[in-house]
């Protein structure tokens, strides 16, 4: 990539330590490389937390 793909001006390579991107001066684009994985939850529905909520609170 030598080019920024927002404006096409030319992309310099920047680096801090081990870890290294692409950005251009001109627009501020940054291509900072991601290594993540999502977990996925089991969403609490509304109900569900009122019902812990105003069980709680009656033990208090």
């Amino acid at each position: 990539m030598d080019e920024c793909p927002r404006c096409g001006s030319p992309l310099e390579r920047l680096s801090l330590g081990d870890v290294e991107t692409i950005a251009c001066n001109r627009c501020g684009f940054a291509d900072v490389p991601v290594d993540h994985e999502s977990e996925e939850r089991d969403l609490e529905s509304w109900r569900d937390a009122l019902e812990r909520f105003y069980e709680q609170s009656d033990t208090a």
